[in-house]
């Protein structure tokens, strides 16, 4: 007789860069918090032990889950917040892998364990609280490419499509490090341009600079044309810091972003391409068919993604620790 149960064969499928965010919340009275705040908690403070606790459990997944794939955790980080207005602990956590299947449950058991981790050391003072609304945040890499969980909390698109994420989401991940730059988006598209086909890809943009704190204060819509992009680009770049390009980056007849942006630059950033296409590949090898680049206008940081929704969603997330010193360097600043 079959079994009611089975591990999904994973075999044949290929080892991609894999990342999931989830979250959860422990809510207490006035007086555990107030302890737990001041680090005075009669058993320890929980908010240290709490994050050994989830790597713990991120790494042990595989032991507590039945039909769980045990894969190799290459990061786990687990962050807490005090939440003052409702007496309680915001934990999420951050897991990262190369591997042929999700990180969603590792995401999820961290935050598990390390919510009763907080308990069992605020029980003693408070046994009545209340863990709950551990839910997966977002997911990165494999087939169905990223999912983001919607501002109202509800259950949300895969494949590619971005949906909003809350403030405090956005701050559980430490980003926000593009506040106070001021940023630009330009879409190239002839189709687009003509009104033929609806831009998905600066409206995505938009969100991603955004949730990272930028103040995105122009668009631009062009075609295919390598005289207009180097001339939105130039226009651009005099008042954003960063200016941002979707679309034309192929070796199609009509795909003349690169050579817009040499036109436009002072200098070009190659690197920036490189690794775009390298941190590509792990989703798929159509990667290395891209010509995205990146280079200085003035002292404007230019970027330029390929067209599709899921290469910038994924393009976006290979740069983004990298954008914030890049804008410093092309600013003026040093180095160190």
């Amino acid at each position: 007789m079959d079994s009611n149960f089975k591990m999904i064969d994973v075999g044949e499928k290929a080892v991609t860069r894999r990342r999931a965010l989830a979250c959860g919340e422990i809510r207490m009275g006035g007086v555990a918090f107030d302890l737990l705040a001041a680090g005075k908690l009669p058993k320890g403070d929980p908010l240290v032990l709490c994050e050994v606790a989830g790597v713990m459990a991120a790494k042990k997944t595989a032991d507590w889950i039945p039909l769980c794939h045990p894969i190799p955790v290459e990061k786990a980080r687990v962050r807490t917040e005090l939440v003052r207005e409702r007496t309680s602990v915001r934990v999420s956590c951050e897991v990262v892998t190369s591997a042929k299947t999700g990180v969603e449950m590792e995401a999820l058991t961290a935050v598990s364990a390390a919510l009763l981790t907080i308990y069992d050391l605020v029980k003693g003072t408070d046994p009545a609280c209340e863990i709950g609304e551990i839910r997966l945040l977002e997911k990165d890499g494999g087939k169905s490419g990223a999912y983001r969980a919607s501002a109202a909390g509800n259950r949300s698109s895969a494949n590619g499509k971005r949906v909003a994420v809350t403030e405090t989401e956005t701050d559980a991940r430490g980003e926000k490090k593009l506040r106070g730059v001021t940023a630009a988006i330009i879409t190239v598209s002839d189709r687009c341009s003509r009104g033929e086909a609806e831009d998905r890809s600066g409206p995505l943009l938009r969100g991603l600079l955004r949730d990272a704190g930028a103040d995105v204060r122009k668009t631009a819509l062009v075609p295919d044309d390598k005289a207009l992009i180097a001339e939105a680009v130039e226009k651009l770049s005099a008042s954003a810091a960063l200016v941002v390009l979707t679309g034309g980056t192929g070796f199609g007849p009509r795909d003349v972003t690169p050579e817009a942006l040499e036109a436009a630059c002072d200098r070009m950033i190659p690197g920036f391409g490189e690794l775009l296409r390298t941190k590509g590949a792990f989703h798929t090898p159509f990667s290395f068919l891209s010509r995205a680049t990146a280079g200085i206008c003035g002292r404007a940081l230019v970027i330029a993604f390929p067209g599709s929704s899921k290469a910038v969603e994924e393009g976006w997330a290979a740069l983004a620790e990298l954008v914030p010193h890049a804008l410093k360097i092309a600013g003026g600043g040093n180095h160190g």
